[in-house]
This record gives structure tokens, sequence and C-alpha cells, in this order.
């Protein structure tokens, strides 16, 4: 877990060369190297880049000592020195590799200090057998990938999903040593108890999907990742934003660990402390940073007072649900209806004029010239047309706002269907469009499942499979956007297996279009949910009936309930749409208490 092993493998020769180069990547703030032996180095790397300051200790061990090596410091070799100190350190280290003898190196991290990666190194690979490693690591992911086992569909449909496996447990990464220190927030060393420490959460992107999918198939993590956003609250007062490396980078917006933290207490997860993770959400929104002082008095961040002013009052107001959520589990009445109140804040930046979630100023008028096309600063990498459809935690109420059921189908239609023209500031992340939705980016992900709200089940059949189709494939450009973490992923992982969390901290999974023939989850628990399409094609994409453990079943939707029982959700797909799942709405609506 924190130690690699290397094999390099040379043409015959006495001059094989082995490069240390501490410079390459982002920026050096300081970095040392060590020779501490015939045949073993150490140092660490400070580096400046998403996180403003980068901590990795090292230590690595060759296999057989090197004839010879050299030191450079800003360029120059040191002649005999066995140690370097600055932001532009590399070394060679020179091998003789005559009779094709491979070079292996241990390489082993630790964010503490030397003496972390001294101990990672003895405790964790104390062989050189490269063939037993790799068959352990095989193993491992092995047993991570086993968690969803599917059946049916073709090679690339195969390797789509279980790479999209792969690259959601990628994130977040174990953050600790062997002996359990850890760098924390306050860039302290600490030591985690009884729980695993984490770092890397891109929780703007994975609050979505990849965390609920995580409190279905990982519990254990689950419960370790909100024990370490609790650990960060205790050593700085903040829950984690975008956290790497224990620097907060504060990038993207909102405050989504409470989504994941109310997420895992609706659905029952125990193991950490409700009371103290209820303040420290409290906390984030009670801040005055980033425009939520404004939001607070007024209702709605105006453009006047912060950038990307409508995708944060829409995504505060959705935190603001959550954090109800945790109060009404909690019994805190008061808290529950303050924080229900304020995640109704949305409504103040619905136009009525133009069907669209717009940019307002203090004084309440409207920003204009306005073009929901237009790619501006007052979303956040979205326009419009994306955030119009974020209001995950009262989807009836927006249903109502635009006009009801059928003008909101309507909108839908057109959404997925007008030009995919953009306008305004170009921006990498607005990729894979269809019409205006953007599945390359992560405000676009829930939508074509709100056809489900509005009794057009098959609609969302067919959008859902569309952009599985279309927009995963088994090819260097087969992502229509950046992986974020494992959003990108957990998002087709959930649509294959046919259906998705709409609103993360509700226990409701929206149905859409199996993709394979069996998909069955291990749960932790010793049960398993599996959910089996018959006849399931390229063709037969709408569900004509369905049966839960044997009983006839009508609604578009399923419980995490549900699933934790265990059981067996049959779909019988057709190639043409049926009425199956209009008579019953997912619920999602805020009802003052």
């Amino acid at each position: 877990m924190r130690v690699g092993l290397h094999r390099y493998t040379f043409p015959d020769t006495d001059r094989a060369n082995i490069i240390v180069d501490l410079r390459h990547r982002d920026k050096v703030l300081d970095s040392m190297l060590r020779v501490v032996g015939p045949a073993r180095i150490e140092g660490y790397r400070r580096s400046q880049s998403w996180a403003r300051d980068q901590i990795v200790y090292f230590v690595a061990e060759f296999s057989k000592p090197f004839k010879e090596f050299g030191i450079a410091l800003d360029g120059r070799i040191l002649a005999g020195a066995r140690e370097a100190r600055g932001a532009d350190v590399r070394a060679f280290f020179r091998f003789d590799a005559r009779h094709d003898e491979p070079i292996l190196v241990r390489v082993a991290i630790s964010a503490v200090d030397l003496d972390g990666a001294r101990r990672n190194l003895a405790a964790e690979l104390n062989h050189w057998d490269f063939e037993r490693v790799r068959r352990d690591a095989e193993r491992a992911w092995e047993r991570e990938l086993s968690r969803i086992i599917v059946r049916g569909g073709t090679r690339e449909q195969l390797i789509d999903f279980y790479t999209a496996m792969y690259h959601l447990m990628l994130a977040p990464n174990v953050f600790m040593d062997v002996d359990g220190r850890y760098r924390g927030r306050d860039f302290k060393i600490h030591t985690a108890r009884d729980y695993t420490h984490y770092t890397v959460f891109s929780l703007w992107d994975t609050f979505r999907a990849a965390h609920p999918l995580f409190t279905i198939i990982d519990q254990k993590r689950t419960r370790d990742f909100i024990r370490t956003f609790l650990a960060q609250y205790e050593q700085v007062g903040r829950l984690p934003v975008w956290e790497l490396a224990a620097n907060e980078t504060d990038t993207m917006i909102g405050y989504h660990a409470v989504s994941v933290i109310a997420d895992a207490a609706v659905k029952g997860i125990a193991g950490f402390d409700w009371e103290e993770a209820f303040e420290a959400m409290k906390q984030s929104a009670e801040r005055d940073a980033r425009g939520l002082a404004a939001y607070r008095q007024r209702g709605y961040v105006a453009i006047e007072d912060d950038r990307e002013s409508v995708s944060k009052t829409l995504e505060y107001a959705y935190d603001d649900w959550c954090i109800a959520q945790m109060a009404r589990l909690l019994g805190r009445d008061d808290d529950h209806r303050r924080y229900l109140e304020r995640a109704r804040y949305y409504r103040n930046l619905f136009d009525r004029e133009t069907g669209f979630m717009r940019p307002r100023k203090r004084d309440g008028s409207w920003l204009t010239p306005f073009d929901p096309r237009e790619v501006s600063a007052h979303y956040t990498e979205a326009n419009a047309w994306q955030y119009t459809f974020f209001v995950p935690q009262d989807i009836g109420g927006l249903i109502e706002l635009m006009g009801g059921p059928e003008r909101f189908e309507l909108k839908l239609d057109e959404l997925f269907t007008t030009e995919s023209k953009l306008t305004g500031r170009e921006l990498p992340d607005i990729t894979g469009l269809i019409g205006q939705y953007a599945h390359g980016n992560e405000p676009s992900h829930h939508i074509a499942y709100l056809y489900d709200y509005v009794g057009r089940p098959w609609k969302a059949q067919a959008r859902v499979h569309q952009i599985m189709t279309e927009l995963y494939k088994p090819t260097p450009d087969g992502l229509s956007g950046n992986e974020d973490c494992g959003q990108m992923s957990a998002w087709y992982i959930f649509s294959a297996a046919g259906f998705y969390p709409v609103t993360p901290g509700s226990k409701t999974y929206a149905i859409g279009s199996p993709l394979f023939e069996e998909v069955t989850f291990n749960l932790e628990n010793g049960r398993r949910f599996t959910i089996r399409a018959r006849n399931v094609s390229a063709r037969r994409i709408y569900i004509r009936s369905a049966t839960l453990n044997g009983r006839p079943y009508s609604r578009p939707f399923i419980t995490h309930d549900d699933l934790m029982r265990g059981g067996t959700l049959v779909l019988t797909m057709s190639d043409r749409p049926s009425r199956w799942g209009t008579k019953e709405a997912p619920f999602s609506r805020i009802e003052r208490p």
C-alpha cells in the first residue's frame, strides 16, 4: 500500500543508469537526496501546485549495489557529494547490467517523515520477488472489483465497466503510515486510532455518485472517509472542500462534505460521531466566505457578492437540505426548520419569464442581456441550461416552478435536442454535449433521470442508454470529460446496473436502463442484491415490466433498504417504450415542517 517495486531491464551493458529527478513535475519548494549505503538512498520533496505544500518522504533500496553515482544541484554535479538539498536536485546511479540482469528498486513513501518511510518499507516489502508482488496486486484488485459482478454485455462493455470500477477505487488515497501516523490539516503529525486516514477528496465531483456508490459497496471506507473529515475539522475547524495531501485547496464550490455525511447517516451507516459531524456541518454553512454571508442575509448570492453566484446559491441550498436531514435524524427541530427553509433559496434565482436559473443583482433585478447558452463567471464550469436542473433536494418544487410536469418534460426535451453551440468563455470542462446536456462535467450527471419524476421513465431509459453507449468507450479518448476522482466512472457503474442516486442524502435511487444481463452487488453484510435484465440488447433498452423478489414491481425507483436487504430485481426489457413506471414518481419535495 505504501511501497512500490520497480523493475528496470537494460540491454547488455555495464553502464546501466537510473536517474532520480526531484525537480520533475510541479514547482519544487525544497528537496533533499542522500546516499545512505551502497544500494540505498533516501530523501524528501516539498512542492507546490494544486496543493500549496505537498510533502513526500522516500526511501529507495536497489537490488544490487550501484558501481557509480553522482548528485547534481542546480544542474552541476557535486564532486564526491553524498547529499544535496535545494530546489533542483537530481542524481544518477550506475549499475553493471550485463547478462540481461534486471535492476529492482523498492521505493517506500511517507507524508510524515523519513522514519515513516523506513518503517513502511520494512513492514510492507521484505523480498525481491517481482512476480509475487504482481500477483498480490492482482489479488487485491480482484477483491475490490468483485464487489460488483456483471454478466452479459459485449467485451467492450465489460472493459468499460471494470475500468470504471478501477478508476472509482483509485481515490481517495490512504494517507497514513503503517504505525497510523499522518500529517494533519494543521500540518502537525497525528495518529489515526481504529480507522484509516485518507486524502484526495474531490467532493464537488464525487458527492454525486462516487460516495453514494461507496455507501453500497464499501461502508467501512465510507466511515473512514467521514472520520477523516472529522479529524480535519478538529484540527483546523473546517470540513474539507477539496483536500489534497493535508492541504485545503478550496477548489470548486459548495460544502459537499455535508452531503457525504448526511447520505451515510440517512442510510444508517454508524461508526462516527453524529453529534460532532452535525456541528461540523453547521460550521460549514455559517462561514462568511465565498458569498455565504450574502446568501444567508438575502436568500441568494448576487452577482456583486461573488463569482459563480448562481451555482453557489443552488449548491448551498442543496447542502443546507443535507444539514436539515441530519438535524431531523438527531431531533434538532429548530435546526431542521431553519436549514429546510434555506434549502428553498434556489427559488430566488428562478426567472419565470425565461424559465432558467438566472444571475441576479443585489437590488433584485436580473442580469441583462441573458443567454442560457453562455458560459460565464456566474456559473461553475457550466451555463444556465445545465444548472437550471440542479435542485436535487426539491425536484417537485422545481417542476412546479416550471409550470408543471408537462412543461418540465418539454424543458428536458429541449435541453437534449437544442443546438450544442456554447457562447461566452471557452472552457475545456464542458464536453460530451448532447444538445446543452454536458456529460463531460458533473452538474449534468443526474439530469437524464429527471424524466422519472414526471412520469416519463422511458425517456430516462433512452437518454441513459444513449449516454452510456456514445460517451463511454474502451479507447484513449473513451471518457467525454476528465475522470474527476471516480465520479465519471461512478455514473457509468450505477447506470450500467440500472439505477442512479439523483439526490444524495435520500434513500431513493431512480431506475434507468441496465446495460448487462445481470449485475450482482456483493454487500458487506453478506447479502447480495441482483438486477437481472431479461432480453436486454442494444435495441431492447426499455423496461416493459418488473418484479422485486418475485412480486410485481411498478415503481421507477428502488430504495437503499431494498438493496441492503438483498434480493433480486428482474426487469423485462423491450425494444419499445411502455407505460411501466408511470403511475408513481420518485419523491423529492421539500415540505414545510
